[in-house]
């Protein structure tokens, strides 16, 4: 077996661990919660599935509770007869509830709060071990400061517009603060802001507001963003400032002769600012046939080598974006989670944002991005399994008939009117809520499987685009 073949073996075992670990441990700890709860509240629990429908295999433990794992992995249930009747999903219950005692209020709330306490348990764990071992974070992404400005964008429909970014008129070295008065700190944060923006102007097209810093001066940009890229979401037409740096140096390249070393900054060609690879590019390019100056920032002191006349801008140097490792608290990880988790669900709900359902994942694209960060690395897998169990949580707990802040929701209204609801009641709402909920999947479950197909095509064209690697020699 090639060493090539055995280490993507390797990686794939890792990344089918890491996603039956991360996602399926996400599922197991939210059913946990319920289970541990009821058990210490003195509720009979007589299923705990991790999955629906119809069990791979169970086994009944000594407690008298049956343990399974079943077909269908979009999430899980503990069969609770004395709290919830959930027959249509988790199968009809063969206790004879009305030999069991009655359960109180507080039982009900603290079985059913638990899921979502042991979701952000489980997720603050997780964030401790990413605050410990850190976070790869590239200067690109890690950056507010715009680099370049797009002259147009392509819209959803095609059409090549003036991008609003240069319609508003921002520069170069402008650093973004704050995107309708919210701060930012971070590329993906003034691309999320953006996308999940809700503005709207008097003349009907899109507005959303900016805080930038320009030199001294503060100022505050309307800009009126477009819907583009494959997603159609909300965007400006940006980019923003990435560190360069010099990786290997091929001997007796253009690069080694003008003293180039790895780790060396790319700050300059010509005295001119580079902050992008196209700038770069474009800078080596102007100025072919004659001696360049690069300016580089080494050990925190800049310097000016002389790259000498040549007939194309290959430096013989491999340029790479540098990483700098973070260590976020773990609380300050929680706390973006959840926001970023609200602002999304305060989006779908708003009628002025672009965000749709279309925009959300399910099963397919959890599982999907599972495998996608769990391939970049355990810190990125770890930071997205963070995310998702916030989500879980926050999800749970809406109060939404068949999910546990719907049960909740049934414990409190019999609680404020002195007896339960009607059993008929509860069985209706839940099954047309279930049928919806089911629906939901389904829907956003499409738009999963086109990302997917989408991704696997834009990679088969790259692959056929790169050039082909050289026959070894025999």
């Amino acid at each position: 077996m090639s060493t090539d073949l055995l280490s993507s073996l390797l990686s794939n075992i890792w990344v089918v661990f890491l996603v039956v670990l991360l996602f399926g441990g996400s599922i197991f700890v939210h059913e946990l919660g319920h289970f541990l709860a009821a058990r210490r509240r003195g509720a009979v629990v007589e299923r705990f599935s991790i999955g629906f429908g119809p069990a791979i295999f169970s086994w009944r433990g000594k407690d008298g509770v049956e343990y399974r794992v079943s077909w269908f992995p979009l999430g899980g249930y503990v069969l609770l007869p004395q709290l919830a009747d959930l027959g249509a999903v988790e199968g009809e219950s063969q206790t004879d509830v009305t030999r069991l005692p009655p359960v109180s209020y507080a039982t009900k709330m603290i079985v059913f709060v638990a899921g979502a306490t042991f979701n952000v348990l489980f997720a603050f764990a997780l964030a401790c071990i990413v605050w410990v071992i850190g976070q790869p974070a590239p200067t690109g992404f890690a950056s507010t400061t715009i680099a370049e400005i797009a002259p147009t964008l392509k819209i959803a429909d095609g059409r090549e517009v003036v991008s609003p970014a240069a319609k508003a008129g921002l520069k170069s070295g402008d650093v973004i603060l704050a995107i309708d008065r919210e701060p930012v700190a971070t590329f993906a944060d003034i691309v999320e802001h953006l996308a999940l923006s809700s503005g709207w102007g008097r003349d009907g097209e899109r507005r959303t507001l900016l805080t930038v810093r320009r030199g001294a001066e503060t100022l505050e940009v309307p800009i009126e963003p477009v819907l583009a890229g494959d997603e159609k979401i909300r965007k400006i037409g940006i980019t923003t400032v990435a560190k360069m740096l010099v990786g290997q140096v091929a001997p007796g390249s253009p690069g080694a002769k003008a003293g180039l070393q790895p780790d060396d900054q790319l700050v300059a060609v010509n005295g001119k600012p580079v902050l992008t690879y196209p700038q770069l590019a474009d800078g080596l390019r102007q100025g072919l046939e004659q001696p360049i100056l690069i300016t580089v920032l080494r050990a925190g002191t800049e310097k000016v080598l002389t790259l000498a006349p040549a007939k194309g801008v290959d430096l013989g140097v491999a340029v790479k974006s540098d990483v700098v490792i973070i260590h976020p608290n773990p609380f300050s990880q929680i706390a973006e989670s959840l926001s970023k988790t609200v602002r999304t669900l305060g989006a779908l709900v708003n009628p002025r944002s672009d965000i749709g359902l279309s925009h959300l994942s399910g099963p397919i694209g959890i599982i999907d991005n599972f495998v996608a960060v769990s391939r970049a690395g355990l810190p990125l897998a770890l930071w997205f399994t963070i995310l998702v169990n916030v989500n879980l949580a926050v999800f749970n707990l809406l109060p939404i008939p068949v999910l546990d802040g719907g049960q909740m929701l049934f414990a409190t209204i019999g609680r404020l009117r002195g007896r339960p609801l009607p059993v008929h009641f509860i069985a209706t709402a839940q099954s047309v809520f279930l049928v919806l909920l089911f629906s939901m999947v389904l829907y956003v479950s499409v738009f999963d499987v086109r990302r997917i197909v989408r991704d696997v095509k834009a990679d088969r064209a790259a692959e056929a685009a790169a050039p082909a690697k050289p026959e070894p020699k025999k």
